[in-house]
């Protein structure tokens, strides 16, 4: 019987200072992860595999729309391949930039997605990596102009998406122009299938240039068209004007310079 006794006391004994421990060792673990500092950029990139990347963004459009999709395509990815220290990285801090940035259709939330992921593996508060990583991000914005897009078809599409050229890398001109080419309304279940396939092909094809640059092969492929170079001419940096700056497609949201007379 003393035996007996003497053995729950023990038990109860050891409980009582478990839990007297577990929120000591808690909050030392706390403070552990406060303390700890995520490295800076550029973190550690493997090459990934571009399927799979598109893929996990088509299905992350579905979950958190396109700059959340876009992001986690790469970005949970290299959680997977790499580890540490992506896994310090939630996908869901991309949710902001859905349509265009919380609905607003400004810039495209798959190119603000992608373009994030290029910067954590590519780029850096040194000139030499920023200007790095910006040369990969416009390659990606003027790839994204000019090219028919959607140009990526998931293995499970819930429709069959027809492309359109953006001439633009704003949200509100992207859907416009795909709307008016296919005849769907840009509140469709056929339009939000279309940006499900485009940022499926937008982290694909910035994965691609990610993939490029580790090889050390990347060489910008597109470049602004002339009637683009003609307006900076003027208006850019070190023109008679110098009234505003830009690097996308004028005629997407303004006129067509051939239009326009000059001095």
């Amino acid at each position: 019987m003393k035996s007996g006794r003497r053995n729950a006391l023990k038990l109860f004994a050891a409980a009582a200072g478990a839990a007297t421990l577990t929120p000591f060792l808690a909050r030392n673990v706390l403070a552990t992860r406060e303390t700890e500092k995520s490295p800076a950029v550029p973190w550690p990139y493997k090459k990934l595999d571009l399927e799979r990347v598109a893929e996990r963004a088509y299905g992350g459009y579905y979950q958190g729309a396109c700059c959340y999709g876009a992001f986690e395509g790469i970005v949970g990815q290299l959680r997977e391949d790499v580890g540490y220290p992506y896994t310090l990285m939630p996908s869901e801090i991309m949710v902001f930039g859905e349509g265009g940035v919380a609905g607003i259709s400004s810039l495209c939330g798959a190119l603000i997605g992608a373009s994030s992921a290029i910067f954590l593996a590519a780029g850096g508060l040194e000139g030499k990596k920023r200007g790095e990583a910006f040369g990969l991000i416009r390659e990606l914005f003027t790839w994204y102009e000019q090219e028919a897009l959607p140009n990526y078809r998931p293995k499970n599409p819930k429709f069959e998406i027809k492309t359109s050229v953006a001439n633009s890398p704003l949200c509100h001109a992207s859907v416009t122009r795909w709307c008016k080419a296919t005849g769907f309304k840009s509140f469709s279940r056929e339009r939000a299938e279309r940006c499900g396939w485009l940022a499926a092909a937008v982290a694909k094809h910035a994965a691609e240039l990610l993939n490029s640059r580790l090889d050390g092969a990347f060489k910008p492929a597109h470049v602004l068209s002339s009637e683009v170079q003609t307006c900076r001419s003027c208006h850019d940096k070190g023109g008679t004007l110098e009234n505003s700056r830009g690097l996308m497609d004028c005629g997407g949201c303004h006129f067509s310079s051939a239009k326009v007379k000059h001095p």
